[in-house]
């Protein structure tokens, strides 16, 4: 049964729209966390360290954290490969191209490809930069994620390429979930405009609170 549901399409929009709610889930409560960065170094690496020990003494160091982290992925990795599927079969339904070439849809809708692939490679740059640190500026500094968020936007590469994710974020919010509520059958004539008006506040929202740490950083606000 599992894997007729996911041979059909109505069974890969489901993953991608469950997927992506787990993903919005992330994005909403990691804005907020970066957002402690406005209230000094020991308030922000103190919330780093508090991510390594949530749940002890019941969950050992890292352990929850370490739970996080392969939800995600495998989230990622069911949103990447449901997207793909759709895309080729929807190529497959359809070889020849549009005889109008007038775009018919938004802006976000027609770049919802390339977003996804500016922020897969966003995500592994982001990992090699603040986490492993092995594409760090500045001379990454391990128990300080402070000091590593304002090296990396101190640059003025680490400036564009954050910004450039961060808008392709918000046209992913955007659209994806709008998307995601047809999908899951959430909406309908009446909730249609509540819908667009969260999915646009949503995406407004993230996209502001992640760009105010490296507009912070640049203005001198957080240094």
């Amino acid at each position: 049964m599992a894997r007729t549901v996911w041979d059909s399409t109505v069974g890969k929009k489901t993953v991608m729209a469950v997927s992506g709610i787990v993903m919005l889930l992330y994005l909403v409560a990691h804005m907020i966390g970066n957002l402690k960065i406005f209230f000094g170094a020991g308030e922000f690496n103190h919330y780093a360290h508090w991510l390594r020990t949530v749940g002890e003494p019941f969950m050992h160091e890292e352990w929850t954290l370490w739970i996080v982290r392969v939800v995600l992925v495998v989230a990622v990795i069911a949103h990447a490969v449901s997207a793909y599927q759709l895309s080729r079969r929807d190529l497959r339904a359809r070889p020849e191209k549009y005889v109008h070439k007038k775009a018919r849809t938004s802006y976000a809708t027609r770049t919802m490809r390339w977003g996804g692939v500016i922020l897969a490679l966003f995500i592994v740059w982001h990992l090699l930069d603040l986490t492993t640190g092995t594409v760090h500026s500045g001379g990454f500094e391990t128990g300080k994620p402070y000091q590593n968020v304002v090296d990396t936007f101190s640059t003025w590469y680490g400036n564009v390429i954050y910004i450039v994710a961060m808008l392709a974020v918000g046209l992913h919010i955007r659209h994806g979930f709008w998307s995601a509520a047809q999908t899951l059958g959430v909406g309908s004539r009446t909730r249609d405009r509540a819908l667009k008006t969260i999915a646009h506040a949503l995406a407004l929202l993230l996209t502001a609170g992640f760009l105010a740490v490296p507009v912070g950083v640049m203005t001198g606000v957080v240094s």
